[in-house]
């Protein structure tokens, strides 16, 4: 791991931070999604999970923490709603009964016609072409890896 060059690490006045921008930019879409959102009484984490399992249904639960980069104690909670909502069940392996399975509900499956409505109002309110969409989303992939990779070489405290 090399130090940080201070010429680099910019001023520490706010407006030039970029992780002020990154987060007001999330707060500002997160919002967004929350009132689109919430005809369909789902929340945004609630949502990143249904998304997952349209995606793909049938995931263990360590598979859509890996794939939503969430914790089981964050997830389980997410989990119990949407079933007690009616929208997925949980089921218990036979072979593994640490390994639960989750499956979209024909409710959990038929909500998906009625999300299709969103992702045009969020690209919408984003003002991008879909190129720029693109290449932003790749920069943010690689900025969560590279902060990732160097927040995973400190030594432990």
């Amino acid at each position: 791991m090399t130090s940080p060059d201070p010429g680099e690490t910019g001023s520490l006045l706010l407006d030039d931070q970029l992780c002020f921008g990154l987060y007001s930019a999330s707060r500002a879409i997160t919002s967004l999604y929350r009132t689109l959102l919430e005809p369909l009484d789902l929340t945004y984490p609630q949502y990143l999970v249904m998304l997952a399992l349209w995606e793909e249904d049938g995931r263990q639960v360590k598979e859509l923490g890996t794939a939503l980069n969430l914790d089981s104690g964050t997830l389980s909670p997410l989990l119990k709603r949407l079933e007690k909502s009616g929208l997925v069940t949980r089921e218990r392996q036979a072979d593994d009964e640490r390994s639960v399975r989750i499956r979209l509900t024909e409710a959990g499956t038929a909500l998906r016609a009625r999300a299709e409505r969103i992702p045009p109002h969020i690209g919408a309110a984003m003002g991008f072409d879909s190129v720029t969409l693109t290449r932003m989303r790749a920069a943010m992939d690689q900025l969560t890896a590279s902060v990732n990779a160097y927040r995973e070489s400190f030594p432990p405290a």
